[in-house]
């Protein structure tokens, strides 16, 4: 494990990052935490968002604890506001929330309370905070996920294929589509930092084709690389059979079986549906970085934007209104991905300007 402990270096980075969402004298920003957070990076939140002159102020809530769900993370949905009205109206009065919790606030239910006053949000992903000084956003980075972002938006078709067997067809007709680049200056809007990626929530029951995981491909609830091939057949959005015979192929059988028993509405199967698909845009993220880091030292955020990956991933979709804590987020290699005519990533490789 790496050790953890402030040094001016990493206060500086967070500094940067905080004065990039446009904070300054007259701002106010909360610091939102949880039991389970890691200390360091709450500290150097409170500390950056003072360096850049705003009011700021910590919230600390309990982490919940639930004995029957089955285990999870990298969901993107942390509990910790569940019933929590007034640290709700404390955050959405707010001009900034540092969101420190673990899992984040994109898919929390209490989220568009937040948001929805104008506070803005930016999750600093549970990283070892070297790994966050290595993904400092810059302006090139938002430049380049706006224009990949305005192509997405006008496209009304998504195909992605690999040599492995990936032939994947999405309707984009009716989803929601967003780039993030790490940072917000927007009222009412949510980030994550690292950022780099576009991603499109589609509308319900546009997603048909085969997934094949390749050798290499990543896991990131399991915080694994795959190491034998898995085929997913999807229809409808939702995954009707997994194909392979070792141990990835059955880890996955046997937590998506889980949160299909633990749903509220099993019947729905909504931690087999399509969460969100996208692709990552951020030449600094490197694949290979998850070899590097013990697994509490790291989330993952880097694999999800590492340049020219394609992103899929399972579980809660507000667009479609389905709701899930189950969630696989699922980075792969070497695949070619068409935005209707328009080949945007070339076998892995981001294409064009």
């Amino acid at each position: 494990m790496l050790q953890e402990h402030l040094r001016h270096e990493w206060i500086e980075v967070f500094a940067a990052a905080v004065a990039r969402c446009g904070i300054g004298a007259g701002h106010t920003v909360a610091v939102l935490s949880e039991t389970d957070s890691r200390p360091v990076l709450v500290q150097l939140c409170e500390l950056a968002a003072a360096r850049c002159g705003a009011t700021v102020f910590g919230l600390r809530l309990p982490s919940a604890l639930e004995r029957s769900a089955p285990v999870q993370r990298s969901t993107g949905a942390c509990t910790a506001l569940s019933g929590q009205t007034a640290a709700i109206a404390a955050l959405a009065q707010s001009t900034l929330v540092l969101d420190c919790t673990v899992e984040g606030l994109m898919h929390a239910p209490e989220l568009p309370q937040v948001l929805a006053h104008g506070a803005r949000v930016m999750h600093v992903s549970n990283e070892h905070p070297e790994a966050l000084m290595r993904l400092l956003p810059d302006d090139a980075l938002e430049a380049r996920v706006k224009a990949h972002a305005k192509r997405f938006r006008a496209a009304q078709h998504m195909h992605v294929q690999s040599d492995s067997g990936t032939d994947l067809s999405i309707d984009l007709a009716g989803a929601v589509v967003g780039g993030n680049w790490g940072y917000t200056t927007k009222p009412g809007t949510l980030t994550h930092w690292p950022g780099g990626l576009v991603l499109a929530f589609p509308a319900k029951a546009r997603v048909n084709g085969r997934i094949v995981l390749d050798v290499g491909d990543v896991n990131l609830t399991f915080k694994r690389y795959i190491e034998s091939p898995v085929g997913l057949s999807i229809q409808d959005d939702h995954i009707t059979a997994i194909d392979g015979t070792g141990v990835d192929a059955e880890l996955m059988r046997t937590h998506w079986a889980a949160w299909a028993a633990f749903d509220a509405a099993p019947n729905e199967r909504s931690a087999y549906a399509v969460s969100h698909v996208g692709y990552g845009l951020n030449p600094a993220a490197r694949w290979d970085s998850m070899a590097l880091y013990d697994k509490r030292d790291f989330n993952g955020t880097e694999l999800r934007a590492f340049a020219g990956n394609f992103l899929y991933s399972t579980g809660a979709n507000e667009v479609a209104g389905r709701h899930t804590r189950g969630h696989f987020d699922l980075p792969m290699r070497n695949c070619t991905i068409r935005l209707d005519a328009e080949v945007v990533v070339q076998r892995g490789e981001l294409t064009g300007p």
